[in-house]
């Protein structure tokens, strides 16, 4: 008797199978989503592409054997870096892949989903600085030439131009966020808003 009145709860809870969402919207979502993913394959790709050129430049035509191992160590760390990041860019890209973002409450993670990893960026894009500084030093003492300039001279030039690399990379990672994910993300925010 108990089992029946159980069952009969059940049934009742799963009266509405249909999604909160409907399908156009669903379809909606899933256009700048799609875009979103193309866009991490394409920067996953070209980070790999500019990481192997960057190793090949330096084991292939760096004559320098200091330079060079100075730069392989470098650029292994970067690759360590790059890599934790975009370990955690891929578990974005597979919840979007899985997801059908049917309920409002799977919206509403996806927007979390997108915020933390936003924030996961914006560290990546810091992360980057220390890796951005000795290069510039190693190349910057390399390439210059300014040993024979008093020591005053080789620091205020080798800090203004750490400073502008740096104002530079964070112009730039914040266009390009918003360029190849933000107006993405915005979209899917407003057709989120709209639904609630």
């Amino acid at each position: 008797m108990e089992l029946d009145h159980i069952k009969n709860l059940w049934e009742k809870e799963n009266v509405s199978e249909t999604p909160e969402i409907s399908t156009e919207k669903q379809k909606e979502i899933h256009l700048p989503l799609e875009k979103i993913r193309k866009n991490m394959r394409m920067e996953f790709w070209s980070s790999v592409i500019s990481i192997l050129g960057i190793l090949l430049y330096l084991v292939l035509y760096e004559p320098d054997f200091r330079l060079k191992i100075y730069g392989i160590i470098l650029t292994g760390s970067a690759i360590i870096v790059t890599g934790f990041y975009f370990n955690k860019y891929f578990l974005l890209y597979k919840e979007i892949a899985e997801q059908k973002f049917s309920t409002r409450e799977m919206l509403k993670d996806l927007k979390n989903q997108f915020e933390l990893n936003k924030q996961y960026y914006v560290s990546y894009n810091i992360a980057f600085v220390p890796f951005l500084v000795a290069a510039y030093i190693l190349i910057f003492d390399k390439q210059a030439g300014l040993q024979k300039y008093p020591e005053f001279v080789f620091v205020v030039a080798l800090l203004l131009i750490v400073v502008a690399a740096i104002t530079v990379l964070f112009f730039f990672g914040k266009w390009w966020f918003n360029e190849y994910y933000g107006k993405y993300i915005k979209q899917i925010e407003n057709l989120a808003e709209t639904l609630e």
